[in-house]
């Protein structure tokens, strides 16, 4: 059995976690779910979880370490993108490196107080970044940002699929994303929700 598809899903999910952080501003990185209430994350602090949670889950569970502080010297948006985007792809590599290997990824390790294998520890990995991104996109809307595509259409790319709305990302591609990091200014253009009710209730 290959496990290419767990590499193949963790390169689109550090894609979308990119891409979503993308969106936000360096003003928004306070930003808290609620602004009197600091049991909620704030922005920043989400990607503060993501960037150390992740180096230890490969570090201490999947064994791939990348030798790198895991937070940015400055806790900015575009240095944020940097830093997990450089870590991300060498997790990347190393996991392209062992896709073809059975034995590596139905060996046992550590989660935590129980044993699991590689592979069940990585699809809680993926599960667990995409749980922490989706809180980021509802503070994308709390703070009043456009939505591009993270599985496919959002109110912002045209409504839903019913509507014929179209998929749209933000960038063509994690070079443009990064490229970007600075100016957030070359972003694909949105068309808006159109006319039609973003809901898939049946008619009545």
């Amino acid at each position: 059995m290959s496990y290419d598809f767990l590499v193949e899903t963790y390169e689109t999910e550090r894609l979308k976690t990119l891409s979503v952080w993308s969106l936000f501003k360096d003003q928004d990185l306070a930003a808290r779910p609620h602004p009197t209430d600091r049991r909620g994350r704030s922005v920043g602090e989400q990607m503060v979880h993501q960037c150390m949670s992740e180096n230890a889950w490969f570090k201490g569970m999947l064994g791939i370490d990348v030798t790198a502080q895991p937070l940015p010297e400055r806790e900015d948006r575009a240095s944020f993108l940097r830093r997990f985007a450089e870590d991300s792809g060498k997790r990347l590599a190393a996991l392209r490196d062992r896709s073809g290997d059975r034995a590596w990824w139905e060996g046992e390790v550590a989660f935590f107080d129980v044993a699991r294998p590689r592979a069940w520890v990585m699809v809680r990995r993926i599960a667990h970044s995409a749980h922490h991104r989706g809180q980021l996109t509802t503070m994308l809307r709390q703070l009043g940002r456009d939505l591009y595509s993270t599985y496919g259409p959002t109110a912002d790319t045209g409504g839903l699929p019913a509507s014929h709305a179209p998929t749209i990302y933000a960038y063509r591609g994690l070079d443009d994303l990064l490229a970007d990091a600075e100016q957030a200014a070359a972003r694909a253009p949105l068309p808006g929700p159109g006319t039609a009710t973003v809901t898939e209730r049946p008619e009545s």
